[in-house]
């Protein structure tokens, strides 16, 4: 058997990027070592946050044991932003452990382009400490120290961070048991990430650090900022659905995925599933309640969320709930009234942009929406997306106790319902806000929550493969960011659609769809990272899930019908 490898640079991001220089080494060079000796220095350099290794994303200083075609992950790119934000994160926790040796220091939610942190003990960072933590990032990023990647035996690894005083990651580990463990190790700082890291904490120069409620947020660039730190933006409501299901997973004990892990394998899941839908049901009947409340003055509840948020069952359930205080919902979907894709706005690419508000016939849904609330007969249109032609539905009145509930990505725009009043419009937002960490230090990100569900979705019932849709959502996520997000804190009540349990359930589903995803397609990089990140769960089995839930909306056999 060999003992070199060959290693080849690709010039550029691209599928068809051209090999410009290649060479022999031993086995166990890492990239960082072969693109010294290949000559790839200077600006070239400095701009690359990690490279593709055989199209998996991977840290420069991993080792390589296969011939290997590289190619560079650009600071400037997603996924090089995906890979800085991570190592701003793992920068964190090494200057944490130096400043505070004893406390432990958890990773919450994404607000604002950065992550919430806080303390076990929810005490507040003093002043003079929180001044002594931003300084010892500082401190790091000056000091330029290398960021390594290596393995270490299973058992060592436990016992690293029991030392360390990381429980969280020990219940991992202890769960979900390997014989090697993937750390990062940095100026004597180990940790568990998962995804690659920069090779040197000098790249990690743009960050803002602050005071935030009862912990603080380490800001990041954002994608398109050009590295340069935005203003934040607050999310107030955002950060109090966050707080209360943060407290909630405290009560019932489940902060982590080594938590769930836990449970899984003591054979007292299926009473969680129970507690975790109740606890849905709850959230749900709350806000029926509060529109009941205000049914003198409400007669439209509008219904928004991001891809794979779950709308459609919240909306199914939100009906049930109206209908047990007397209610009389009356569904009406926007995307009956999209327009033919000939008037539609064009996107970037010159191709019709559906996700645009001015994609849909807002005058006529004005003039539909005016004429029920004064008591007139109107034919519901329905818009046939084979043909992209409208035509006439089903006629409706508006009686004394009907509610009118429209679902659609736009709801919480103003703009779409211009000419109805404010007060006569309420707003529920959807979302699956994940409070699951996968230890204290890694968060379990909500758009990837999203990505899987939409994933196990568009197979099941669109006849999707996995390529396809791991393809489409750059242009998803772009969607959102313009047409959803902006309006969030408008909401009048959000609506947590997140299930603690869910990833382990998805994960049979999901895993097999990725595995068909090849090493030669572009999603590959995506599809790797995502099975990294769904081997950290136990899986639990689809028959416990009840029909009711909105997690049936995605992997099939739900109660209601779509």
């Amino acid at each position: 058997m060999s003992t070199n490898l060959t290693i080849r640079w690709l010039d550029g991001e691209t599928e068809d990027a051209a090999a410009t220089v290649s060479g022999e080494f031993p086995v166990g060079t890492t990239s960082d070592e072969a693109l010294d000796a290949l000559g790839i220095c200077g600006t070239a350099r400095k701009d690359i946050a990690a490279v593709y290794a055989n199209n998996e994303i991977q840290s420069l200083s991993a080792p390589l044991v296969v011939n290997t075609a590289l190619k560079p992950v650009s600071l400037a790119s997603h996924e090089g932003r995906v890979v800085y934000r991570a190592s701003l994160a793992f920068l964190l926790g090494a200057a944490a452990a130096q400043v505070f040796p004893n406390c432990r220091l958890i990773v919450g939610h994404s607000l604002g382009n950065g992550y919430y942190y806080h303390f076990a003990d929810e005490k507040p960072a003093s002043t003079d400490e929180f001044t002594r933590l931003k300084q010892k990032i500082i401190e790091l990023v000056e000091a330029d120290f290398a960021i390594s990647f290596y393995y270490v035996a299973h058992e060592e690894a436990v016992a690293l961070f029991q030392e360390q005083g990381q429980t969280d990651t020990v219940t991992l580990l202890e769960e979900r048991i390997a014989a090697q463990v993937p750390v990062y190790e940095c100026n004597g700082w180990v940790d568990l990430t998962v995804g690659a890291l920069v090779p040197r904490t000098g790249i990690l120069s743009v960050f803002d650090i602050f005071p935030y409620e009862d912990g603080f947020l380490l800001r990041y660039p954002t994608s398109s900022s050009g590295g340069i730190i935005g203003p934040f933006e607050d999310i107030p409501k955002l950060f109090a659905v966050y707080r209360e299901y943060k407290q909630w997973g405290r009560i019932v004990g489940l902060h982590s995925a080594g938590d769930l892990n836990r449970l899984t394998g003591s054979g007292n899941i299926e009473d969680f599933i129970r507690i975790a839908e109740a606890f849905h049901a709850k959230k749900l009947a709350d806000a029926a309640d509060k529109i009941y409340a205000m049914r003198g003055d409400v007669h439209i509840v509008l219904i928004a969320g991001p891809s794979s948020s779950g709308k459609t069952t919240s909306a199914k359930r939100i009906f049930v709930q109206l209908r047990v205080l007397g209610m009389e919902p009356l569904a009406i979907s926007l995307d009956d009234y999209y327009n033919p894709p000939n008037l539609a706005p064009k996107d970037e690419n010159g191709n019709p942009d559906l996700e645009c508000l001015e994609a849909l016939d807002v005058p006529y849904l004005n003039e539909q929406l005016e004429r029920l609330l004064s008591g007139d007969e109107i034919t519901l249109p329905v818009f046939d997306f084979k043909t992209c032609i409208r035509r006439e539905g089903r006629k409706v009145r508006a009686g004394r106790r009907t509610i009118i509930v429209i679902e659609g990505i736009h709801g919480l725009n103003d703009k779409l319902t211009e000419m109805i009043p404010a007060k006569a419009k309420f707003k529920l937002y959807v979302s699956p806000l994940t409070q699951l960490n996968l230890d204290d230090h890694n968060r379990v990100p909500t758009s990837d929550n999203r990505l899987i569900r939409r994933l196990v979705r568009d197979h099941q019932f669109r006849g999707t493969g996995a390529s396809r849709t791991l393809s489409m959502w750059p242009s998803v996520r772009r969607g959102e960011l313009r047409h959803i997000f902006p309006y969030q804190n408008s909401a009048d009540f959000i609506f947590n659609s997140a299930l603690d349990y869910e990833l382990a359930v998805l994960k049979f589903y999901a895993e097999p769809l990725l595995h068909t995803v090849k090493p030669r397609e572009t999603a590959f990089a995506e599809a790797s990272r995502l099975l990294g990140f769904l081997d950290r769960f136990t899986p639990i089995l689809p028959q416990t899930v009840p029909p009711e839930s909105i997690l049936r909306e995605f992997i099939g056999g739900s109660g209601f019908k779509y």
